[in-house]
């Protein structure tokens, strides 16, 4: 299924025990990067490059969590953060930002708008997957997220 600039995994959509994450992302070797990591954990994912249909797509899709970079063109990730934690149907869901912002000021301010953790770019895949399994497990009861949180 195609979005306005978004793919969703067409391998895993019709399995809804696998946690489904949202990744925004303007690069496209990022993105692939983070898909990768999606599908080694079971997840399935939604990819999308417009960071102005973001809130759209979380209120359609209720994802389980969502990965935001937070450089991107039009609305920044802070921006889009604050739209998604002012909307009802969108303000429990845990943000991921993938950043290349480093600094502790910058991860202060991160944490600040919304974003329930972070990480920096670049970072290894293991650590992106720890992160991902940080703010999933304890969310679900089906035998592949408790896969998750047991590994």
């Amino acid at each position: 299924m195609y979005l306005t600039n978004s793919f969703i995994s067409d391998d895993k959509k019709h399995y809804s025990h696998q946690p489904l994450v949202l990744a925004v992302e303007d690069h496209d070797d990022s993105l692939l990067l983070i898909s990768y990591a999606l599908e080694s954990l079971g997840c399935r994912y939604i990819c999308q490059k417009d960071s102005s249909a973001t809130v759209l797509v979380a209120k359609e899709y209720q994802p389980d969590l969502i990965m935001l970079d937070i450089l991107l063109p039009g609305l920044n990730g802070l921006e889009v953060v604050r739209h998604l934690k002012e909307e009802p149907l969108t303000q429990e869901i845990p943000v991921l930002a993938v950043t290349a912002l480093a600094t502790r000021e910058d991860q202060n301010k991160i944490i600040r708008a919304g974003f329930d953790e972070y990480i920096c770019k670049p970072y290894m895949i293991e650590d992106l997957e720890a992160v991902i399994h940080k703010l999933l497990c304890g969310k679900f009861h089906a035998k592949s997220a408790y896969q998750l949180c047991q590994e």
